[in-house]
């Protein structure tokens, strides 16, 4: 594969991350929203569910001191790129710029599991419809 295979390969898996941060913060802005507002979809337990897991995969993860397989397995990627970095591709230098900050381990833990708790609290906060009930509104 070329090194631009290899670049495009990487900037796609940075978009990913991107998106998954971006579902999970977003996700959590839409929850409070949408119980203040009534928005029914944010009742939804297939994404409620979703949600809740997305975040307690990076809680889990940054107390146990593992890296995120996305950054792992795109820097990997940009290492078979001969090291290319994101000099080259203006919508990667960004959204590296967003989503990689140099802080401390332990800012993060806490960041995360701050996070983590806050979805949490939504999950009682703004209840999820139960499993199987369609579209039915929880006024709760």
């Amino acid at each position: 594969m070329t090194t631009q295979g290899y670049l495009f390969i990487a900037d796609v898996l940075l978009i990913t991350h991107v998106l998954f941060v971006a579902f999970v913060v977003g996700g959590l802005l839409a929850i409070i929203a949408g119980g203040l507002l009534s928005w029914p979809w944010v009742r939804n337990p297939w994404f409620r569910l979703a949600h809740l897991l997305s975040i307690a995969v990076v809680v889990v993860q940054s107390w146990a001191g593992i890296i995120c397989p996305l950054t792992t397995l795109e820097m990997a990627v940009r290492a078979r790129a001969n090291g290319a970095t994101y000099g080259g591709a203006f919508i990667s230098h960004w959204l590296d710029k967003l989503l990689y900050y140099q802080l401390p381990e332990w800012v993060f833990v806490v960041v995360y599991s701050t996070f983590g708790a806050l979805v949490l609290l939504t999950w009682y906060g703004v209840r999820p419809r139960p499993f199987g009930s369609r579209g039915q509104r929880n006024k709760s």
